[in-house]
Order: C-alpha cells, then structure tokens, then sequence
C-alpha cells in the first residue's frame, strides 16, 4: 500500500514537472506525445482522464484530493493548477483559468512556500477573469 502511495505521488510530480516545463515554453517532446502521456498519467492518478475530470466541479475535485493523504495535498493542487492553466492557455476556456486560480491559490495555501512563478500565473489569469 505504501508503494502505491509513492508511486502516485511520483506520477503526480512527473505530471507537475512535465507541464511546467510546457508552461514556461520549454518542451522537449512533440505536444502531441505529452498529451498521450498526460492522458495516462491522469487516469493513474486519478481513474479517470482530464475530460472526465475537467466535468467536476472545483469543489467535487477538491473532495477527490481530500481523499489523498494530507501531506501530498500541496502536490495535487500544484499539478491540477497546472493542468487546468495548461488546457487554459491551449482552449481558452474562462472555466479552466478558474480552476487553474484556485487550485494555484490552494497550492500555495497549503504549502506555505512562496513560488513567484504560480504567482504569475494566477496574476495572469486574473488579467483575464477581469
């Protein structure tokens, strides 16, 4: 069990590292192949792919992560702030920077470490959402 638990928490670093490095225009493979891999890592992580997710509400998914060990909390809002910013700035889509925001926002709650980077982000966002 405690092996399951590392190796989710792995997949879901891996996905965090992956989309910072789109993130900040610094891919090293095709799109296309991240977004094969993004799709498997998501349903490791969380059974489902990010279309099924991406229908949950923000609380519904907050609930999903509540589920999850508190201290890997901070690592799942890291990632899922990532995913949605990634699938925002690719589809443009206001619900994804909404999400991206909030999940940034509870990364950085949680975490307690002041990241400029997410910071940007959720500046950027909010430029947007105004």
């Amino acid at each position: 069990m405690i092996q399951d638990k590392d190796f989710t928490l792995r997949l879901i670093r891996q996905l965090s590292q992956a989309l910072e490095k789109l993130l900040l225009g610094k891919p090293e493979e095709s799109l296309m192949q991240k977004e094969l891999d993004f799709d498997s890592l998501m349903k490791d992580i969380f059974k489902m792919d990010f279309a099924e997710l991406s229908l949950k509400s923000k609380d519904e998914i907050i609930e999903v992560v509540k589920l999850r060990e508190s201290k890997d909390h901070a690592d799942y809002y890291e990632m899922l702030g990532n995913v949605f910013m990634f699938h925002f700035r690719t589809e443009k889509k206001i619900d994804f920077a909404e999400k991206a925001k909030s999940f940034y926002e509870l990364y950085l709650t949680t975490s307690g470490i002041f990241a400029l980077p997410i910071i940007n982000r959720i500046n950027e966002v909010n430029a947007v959402l105004k």
